[in-house]
């Protein structure tokens, strides 16, 4: 049976807790100090230690201080006391989460169904540096740069707190990936985690997305709803996008943070939760405040661990990792494994990135679609778009008919088409369009995978063009 340690100078407060560990099938002892503390985690050491911040003899604060005291103990904050920076500073010398007095006895119950050994979750981590070292994944992340080691480390030193964790990068950096690691190695990855992009839902139906609503409170409304946090109950909450989200509800997602209780669209009953946020954002978060995008008093609720994710530019000996992971996961779909040649590799190493690895998983997809067989050569990767010399100035000419260059010898179709300077970004698309079509034989899913467009948009404009839709 797992054994907890209460240091509480009130007694009353002290034998309730005590009692509700027992209900929650642990035992139970007591302390009204430091110095009782110490000498009752002498005598048996325990699982889990339910903390005053303010003790006659010092703060509570200094108990976690000692690491080697803790080091076996999960340590759970319990004040009256509380202010954001007392329950950061705490959690940051290892706490694993907070209590405000008075105690909650749901909360209670949720924290103590999350306690774990901090050794077991050392060992966890250790084994995820190991895998990292042989393979180069770390959770949900991939890379062996030391700019991602530096992630990797972050990850590993606040997963297994309550803190919010905050994580920036530009699109497709894999902002999503980062908090589905953080939930993996947390207490609550038993727990559901729950992605929401706060960018793509319509500003009308975000609120009810968000806290849920209740059957009539609305017109379409013939159902009861429950919103992301009902949902996410327990777990991890990822709010992606989270500067896209409308103004006034921030305040109420504001709410929920420090009271951790929300209400439905249409009900006046207050409702509990018990979530870990993490939010995101590509935006500048300093210049999203300026811009009135994100309230400043959220930024400071939300912000409280800071990770930034690098672009893939930044990470560039990560591609060859990151390109065959792709591969080898397309093939796992598609049949038949790939691999990219030195002359693909370098003109990847080129290219800016600036859809990140996003666009890098997109790129050899459509590579892995147009090589028919052997390795993936350069001839289907993008090239920079920077010209390398300056351009002339375009003189505007009368508009004339594209020309498609001759067949190349043996060839079946042309394989080159020529636009005059003066032709419309219509004609241009029509005349690509329908000559790219006739190169690949009039097969569609070939055709738009070199075009680089989805098949619904090249069925819409076979269509227009009347040509073999």
């Amino acid at each position: 049976m797992a054994h907890a340690l209460v240091v509480e100078d009130d007694a009353d407060s002290a034998r309730m807790l005590a009692s509700l560990l027992h209900t929650g099938g642990f035992t139970a002892a007591t302390a009204s100090s430091l110095r009782d503390a110490r000498r009752q985690i002498a005598l048996q050491r325990p699982d889990i230690v339910l903390l005053d911040l303010q003790l006659p003899d010092g703060n509570g604060l200094s108990l976690c201080e000692e690491a080697e005291l803790l080091s076996y103990s999960e340590v759970v904050l319990i004040t009256g006391h509380a202010s954001l920076d007392t329950s950061i500073q705490a959690l940051r010398l290892g706490a694993a989460d907070y209590l405000i007095k008075p105690v909650d006895t749901r909360r209670l119950n949720a924290v103590l169904s999350r306690a774990r050994s901090p050794s077991t979750l050392l060992a966890e981590i250790q084994d995820m540096r190991l895998q990292w070292e042989s393979t180069g994944r770390f959770g949900h992340l991939l890379g062996r740069s030391s700019i991602m080691r530096e992630v990797y480390e972050q990850i590993a030193c606040v997963a297994g707190t309550s803190v919010s964790v905050f994580v920036t990068g530009e699109s497709g950096s894999g902002k999503e990936l980062v908090a589905r690691s953080l939930h993996d190695l947390s207490r609550r990855r038993d727990g559901p985690f729950l992605a929401v992009n706060c960018g793509a839902i319509s500003p009308q139906l975000i609120e009810s997305e968000v806290f849920g609503h209740e059957r009539g409170s609305f017109t379409g409304a013939d159902r009861q709803h429950l919103g992301f946090f009902e949902r996410a109950n327990g777990g991890t909450l990822f709010l992606d996008e989270i500067t896209e989200m409308p103004l006034e509800l921030q305040v109420k997602l504001l709410r929920v943070l420090e009271t951790g209780t929300f209400m439905r669209v249409g009900s006046t009953e207050a409702r509990h939760t018990d979530v870990r946020i993490v939010a995101a954002s590509n935006r500048e978060l300093a210049q999203a405040v300026v811009d009135g995008a994100l309230r400043e008093d959220l930024l400071y609720r939300l912000n409280v661990f800071p990770l930034h994710l690098p672009p893939l530019r930044d990470r560039l000996e990560d591609l060859p990792l990151l390109a065959q992971h792709f591969l080898d996961d397309i093939a796992a779909r598609e049949g038949g494994r790939k691999t990219l040649t030195t002359a693909a590799l370098d003109r990847l190493a080129e290219y800016r990135w600036p859809g990140n690895v996003r666009e890098l998983r997109n790129v050899l997809q459509r590579a892995f679609v147009m090589t028919q067989e052997g390795p993936v050569t350069e001839r289907w990767l993008p090239r920079d778009l920077v010209p390398s010399q300056p351009q002339l100035p375009i003189q505007p000419l009368a508009p004339q008919q594209p020309e498609v260059a001759p067949p190349a010898t043996g060839a079946a179709t042309p394989t080159e088409l020529r636009l005059p300077l003066g032709s419309s970004l219509a004609e241009v698309e029509r005349a690509l369009i329908l000559a790219t079509f006739a190169h690949c034989g009039q097969r569609r899913e070939q055709t738009a995978a070199m075009l680089g467009i989805s098949m619904k948009t090249l069925y819409n404009r076979l269509k227009e063009y009347g040509a073999g839709a």
